[in-house]
């Protein structure tokens, strides 16, 4: 009958001989614990961040991209909105001597109006903007700057339509001069590329 000898538990540091370890392949060093006793080179280095079907886009396209850049738009507009809106609301109050609790609900209209106004004009045109984007993906059946620049452009004209002809005209010129601007800050690796690239 064999006896338990604990210099040779699975459980220590010390068990195998040196003979035993020698033939195994890779850089497999036995551990002292049998829950680590595994080859690292099996476990891979980095894991995706998400999981995606096959075949399917491994990016968030504009649907999913749309509902935070609303609210991201409705943040900003309220925050500027906000910082105006406590700016003129001081100097309205101290150009009409209020003081105490009449100047600070007048400071609280000024800043709550126009930062209510604010988050909704930023707010509109990112909907607009957004809905524009994900019509165009839809229908062309890819992601580009193309549709950034389109949508940009359709969103100024759409959104100064009721102000004349005119406006409207520079509403689109504002949109697509900001999303051209947009797609080079956005593809500035492709135009270095570009750049160094040497045909000779």
């Amino acid at each position: 009958m064999s006896t338990l000898n604990d210099s040779e538990d699975i459980y220590t540091s010390n068990y195998g001989s040196a003979d035993q370890n020698a033939g195994l392949a890779g850089s497999f060093k036995p551990f002292s614990s049998p829950y680590l006793n595994y080859d690292p080179v099996y476990i891979p280095a980095s894991q995706p961040e998400y999981i995606f079907l096959d075949g399917q886009n491994k990016q968030r396209g504009r649907f999913e991209l749309a509902f935070g850049q609303i609210g991201a738009s409705c943040m900003i507009g309220a925050g500027i909105g906000g910082v105006t809106g406590f700016y003129n609301g001081l100097k309205a109050t101290t150009l009409a001597g209020q003081t105490g609790a009449l100047r600070r609900t007048q400071m609280l209209n000024h800043i709550m109006k126009k930062g209510s106004s604010n988050a909704n004009t930023l707010g509109s045109i990112a909907v607009i903007y957004s809905a524009f984007g994900v019509i165009l993906s839809w229908a062309r059946g890819t992601d580009d700057d193309v549709n950034t620049i389109v949508a940009a452009t359709a969103t100024g004209a759409l959104y100064k339509s009721t102000a004349g002809l005119r406006k409207c005209g520079v509403g689109a010129a504002a949109g697509l001069g900001l999303s051209c601007l947009y797609a080079l800050w956005n593809s500035r690796e492709k135009l270095a590329e570009l750049r160094q690239f040497n045909p000779a």
